[in-house]
């Protein structure tokens, strides 16, 4: 039976290691084929005896390491967590996550059955269940809102450009390389487009899920949005092909509210009032779509507003970062060979 290294990176997640690590010991793969890898992104929390009291109180896994980040970057994170583990596989955990107790099993039958990269869906949850949060969340993981990804959603066994929360087989790595350190938000999606350049697939399996903590607030999700876009845009000059065309699609709706604006005001009315009116119609009916089965939500009606603010604040955060990109394209330049 092939070994795997659970790998989590952290940064004052106090709040939430606790969970994910109680969900690695509750792993159905047997633990004396299971590495633990730990590591802290200079923390100023408990993070750090966190992490050493579970190193501590479990020794049914094969081995448990606890090591220092002290770049603090998510991508420098993972690439101290793939130097310092030693099994067959690798699976990348982010500390606000939750997995189900047959997580690493179904992954490693996946590898086993000839795969080098698998993974699954990934919705999101919220933590204090308040009639506003649950409208976020629901905004959040509708089709509408941010999950056009495949990865999200999808009930099919499929080949996929990137996903979350994955397995990789070490020799992947070897040959694509490591992570891009230079990229804050857009790492996973390089080290995929390099991972798939260097001839290998992405198995996505339905069966296989974990969950991630939605942000709590709609500035918090504001904020994400804006965040991601920028990120998008920077990205794009140092490696366009790790980019799909859904991530440009804020992009583009935030461009055209711009273009139909200045041509209202010079009396050209007519396309501003079709783009709004389509805009209004996707948005009504996705808040319906996604609204049915549910118990009624008094903040259902603020669901259309929801999305206007998550795509615009993403769109011109992709406008902003491309604005930049020739000013950081060198910066943002991995050589993986390097």
């Amino acid at each position: 039976m092939l070994t795997v290294s659970l790998c989590v990176v952290a940064y004052n997640e106090e709040k939430h290691l606790p969970s994910v690590l109680n969900d690695l010991q509750s792993q159905t793969y047997p633990h004396e084929l299971i590495e633990i890898v730990l590591v802290d992104s200079a923390s100023t929390d408990s993070t750090h005896s966190i992490m050493q009291e579970f190193k501590s109180n479990n020794k049914s896994f094969k081995s448990v390491v606890v090591v220092d980040n002290p770049k603090k970057v998510q991508a420098s994170g993972w690439n101290v967590a793939i130097k310092n583990s030693t099994c067959d596989v690798i699976i990348r955990l982010d500390a606000h996550t939750q997995i189900p107790c047959d997580f690493t099993e179904k992954n490693i039958a996946n590898i086993e059955s000839g795969e080098f990269v698998s993974g699954g869906m990934r919705p999101c949850l919220i933590e204090d269940e308040t009639l506003w949060r649950k409208m976020l969340l629901q905004a959040e993981n509708s089709l509408f809102g941010s999950s056009v990804n495949q990865c999200k959603h999808s009930e099919k066994k499929m080949y996929v450009k990137t996903m979350f929360h994955a397995a990789y087989r070490r020799e992947v790595f070897e040959k694509a390389g490591g992570f891009n350190e230079n990229l804050l938000r857009t790492e996973d999606n390089e080290m995929h487009y390099r991972i798939r350049k260097a001839g290998y697939k992405l198995c996505y399996d339905p069966q296989i899920v974990s969950y991630q903590y939605a942000r709590s607030s709609l500035k918090k999700n504001i904020k994400q949005k804006y965040g991601n876009g920028y990120w998008i845009g920077l990205t794009l000059g140092v490696c366009p092909g790790c980019i799909s065309l859904y991530h440009l699609v804020p992009f583009a709706f935030v461009l055209a509210i711009i273009l139909t604006t200045l041509l209202a005001c010079m009396g050209f009315w007519h396309l501003s009032a079709l783009m709004w009116s389509l805009y209004a119609i996707f948005a009504v009916g996705n808040t319906i779509i996604s609204s049915l089965n549910r118990k009624f939500n008094p903040y259902v009606f603020t669901m259309p507003l929801i999305f206007l603010c998550l795509h615009i604040s993403y769109g011109v955060g992709t406008i902003v970062g491309l604005m930049k990109m020739p000013f950081k394209r060198k910066k943002l330049y991995f050589n993986p060979e390097n």
